[in-house]
């Protein structure tokens, strides 16, 4: 397979990119009294959100999708929050609003699930079979959850959110994880930012503290049951499995007086910085499941350490995401949709 269109280093204009200005998403609580779009009357608890479906069956719902509200209230979250993790360090302190230190346990719980079910042996690498274990246990923990995420008037919104964040750990199925899933996620965040328990204070440590939780999360759990890659590019790709640390990574970058994009083949800054900086630890972790030298193994990441700055790498990465993840039938037709972000 070919690099991806939308190599950095080739400085060709991108088409169809989505416009929009950073910026939480608006409240958006349903109204009491909405179909709960099932058919069958709903609760007063639930009523005015559903459980989220998915919707883009073709090219066509892909265009309609792309060309709609909803995608260009999710990329303007993600410039929202990309716009607050300038200047940011991993180690620093964070304030945490009940809701993200909420987030921050049930990563963390989840965490040590991982090291209470360990994996099975067999003789292939990719695929343990554990993980299934793990997913059934992680479905059975997270509705309590949610269920002390929400405060009382919002219990309802449980039956839109937990399918995004069910969906968010990969597939146990396929045993597979990839850019879809890491999405996902980030689209539980925003519905916990409609429903207005994550807010402009709380941005920088949604990005540092709950969303690099998650990374090493997943990466733990990667390592533990070795998940197959979905939708990876392969050698070609920044990572088989995550694409938003390189954004949001890079964006904390703008500016460092010391680190630069080639800093990534200094092995002292990547020990020095890598716990500061998500995008130095994505390389990090490229670089320990990955044998061999960086171009050979991933060379677009080599390819990237040749921009001049943190900021043309940033806007780089940020439309490489819209195009490689949120322009990509394969990876979108698994996305869901509800009240929260619906299909228009």
């Amino acid at each position: 397979m070919g690099p991806p269109s939308s190599q950095l280093h080739t400085g060709r204009p991108v088409q169809g990119l989505i416009q929009a200005e950073p910026q939480l998403p608006p409240l958006a609580v349903p109204a009491a009294g909405t179909s709960s779009g099932s058919g069958s009357s709903s609760s007063s608890s639930s009523a005015g959100f559903v459980q989220p479906s998915k919707a883009i069956q073709d090219a066509e719902g892909l265009k309609t999708f792309l060309q709609g509200k909803t995608v260009k209230s999710f990329v303007a979250f993600i410039l929202s929050l990309n716009q607050a993790a300038a200047g940011t360090k991993l180690s620093q302190a964070f304030e945490l609003s009940p809701c993200l230190a909420l987030l921050r346990g049930m990563l963390d719980d989840l965490w040590a699930l991982v090291d209470a079910t360990p994996p099975v042996q067999q003789s292939l690498r990719y695929g343990n079979p554990a993980f299934r274990t793990w997913f059934a246990a992680m479905m059975d923990r997270t509705p309590q959850w949610v269920g002390k995420l929400l405060p009382l008037e919002l219990q309802g919104a449980a039956v839109e959110l937990l399918p995004y964040l069910l969906d968010s750990f990969g597939n146990p199925t396929r045993i597979d994880y990839g850019t879809g899933h890491e999405t996902t996620f980030v689209a539980f965040l925003h519905c916990l930012a409609a429903l207005g328990l994550v807010t402009e204070a709380d941005r920088q440590a949604l990005v540092c503290v709950v969303f690099n939780r998650y990374l090493e999360l997943m990466r733990h759990i990667q390592t533990t049951y070795w998940l197959e890659p979905a939708g990876s590019h392969g050698v070609w790709g920044l990572d088989d499995y995550q694409f938003l640390p390189f954004v949001w990574g890079s964006g904390q970058l703008i500016g460092h007086p010391l680190i630069r994009p080639k800093s990534i083949h200094n092995e002292e800054l990547l020990g020095m910085y890598g716990d500061d900086y998500m995008y130095l630890a994505a390389v990090k972790f490229v670089k320990a499941v990955k044998k061999g030298a960086l171009q050979e193994t991933s060379p677009m990441l080599d390819d990237v350490s040749s921009v001049p700055s943190w900021a043309k790498v940033n806007s780089g990465m940020v439309k490489m995401y819209q195009v490689e993840v949120l322009s990509k039938f394969p990876i979108m037709q698994h996305f869901l949709f509800g009240s929260l972000l619906p299909f228009e």
